[in-house]
């Protein structure tokens, strides 16, 4: 089903209302899941039925929606824009915070008439903590569960991550005329190429972008790469550079003269944990081996919070496990779904 944002994008919902064996006496309300950076919807299901969360949902019984942001496979189109316009490529996570997730939930609690239950991943929980600041947003929230939190940078371990801040790849991109980034292109490739090159150790690639993931099952890569990864835009990464350089949770800075014409002021006004409600029940799962939400930015973040969330930490995960870990499903899912049932509105059949 499609989704049209305030701003024309045209995003793709996708929807299990029923799982194979949902279980007897449990109708579940609905939950919400949003991928990370360079995925799409997909990422939930790409496992197999008995280890992917969005499956697994499903068949214990919960109403599971699927959301794909701008630019990614499921989500190229625009009521005026062609994906080959620079234009269509101007936005950062900001803007699918503002404007694609707001659209993507209030169409949720519009067709079943429910607040709804958030799991989000990676840049996922960057759009989260953000919008859950907002009273227009979080309203819409019952409850929600982030997968390796994100809202502080500036002690990401990543060497590759860290190899492409330190060569200002952002601004490199923008100034060569790129906007949509997208690594299976052919200049993809030579971006991916010029970040390895004695420089980062790429014989493990997922290793030296995430950290070492403990239990992700290699022998499916193949597999995961026919799906992924996904287009996203320069400015994107451009704003995420930005909060590792600045280690702050902040709107986009366009620079001074254009932030006085956006936010009336010098810099980018921050996002502030203490908005979120301290009546929204909040889980979260992190891991050890993580190179992308280190462990002391999400102290930082938990410390900000007004409420205390549950969490389940894993020493030995790392950024990825918690969506393709072939254990996640006794590691990490149950506990999860225990906080969703506790947390949720459900009724009997």
């Amino acid at each position: 089903m499609a989704v049209q944002t305030e701003d024309g994008y045209l995003l793709t919902l996708q929807r299990i209302s029923n799982g194979r064996s949902a279980l007897r006496g449990y109708n579940g309300p609905p939950v919400f899941l949003q991928h990370g950076l360079f995925q799409g919807g997909d990422t939930w299901f790409l496992n197999s039925v008995d280890e992917s969360l969005g499956f697994i949902l499903a068949d214990h019984g919960f109403d599971v929606w699927v959301g794909n942001v701008r630019g990614t496979r499921w989500s190229r189109k625009h009521i005026t824009l062609s994906e080959h316009e620079r234009a269509f490529w101007d936005w950062s996570w900001q803007d699918l915070t503002q404007y694609d997730l707001a659209a993507m939930l209030s169409y949720v609690q519009t067709e079943t008439n429910s607040k709804v239950l958030y799991i989000g991943h990676s840049q996922g929980t960057i759009m989260a903590l953000a919008a859950f600041t907002m009273p227009d947003m979080v309203k819409m929230v019952e409850a929600a569960a982030l997968l390796c939190p994100i809202s502080y940078l500036d002690h990401i371990s990543s060497n590759f991550v860290l190899r492409a801040v330190s060569m200002h790849l952002d601004q490199m991109l923008s100034s060569l005329g790129i906007h949509q980034l997208n690594f299976r292109s052919k200049i993809g490739v030579e971006i991916m190429d010029l970040l390895c090159d004695g420089h980062v150790d790429c014989g493990n690639l997922l290793g030296a972008i995430t950290g070492d993931n403990c239990c992700f099952n290699a022998s499916r890569v193949e597999y995961y790469l026919e799906y992924e990864p996904h287009s996203s835009s320069t400015k994107n990464l451009h704003h995420l550079f930005q909060m590792i350089r600045k280690g702050t949770f902040a709107k986009y800075d366009f620079g001074w003269w254009e932030n006085l014409k956006h936010y009336h002021s010098l810099h980018p006004p921050e996002f502030n944990l203490g908005d979120i409600p301290e009546s929204l029940p909040l889980w979260i799962g992190y891991g050890g081996n993580d190179a992308l939400a280190d462990l002391t930015d999400l102290k930082r973040t938990i410390k900000e919070l007004k409420s205390k969330p549950e969490q389940l930490y894993i020493e030995s995960y790392g950024h990825v496990d918690f969506v393709f870990s072939a254990k996640a499903k006794d590691d990490v899912y149950g506990d999860l779904i225990r906080f969703l049932r506790s947390r949720g509105r459900s009724t009997s059949y």
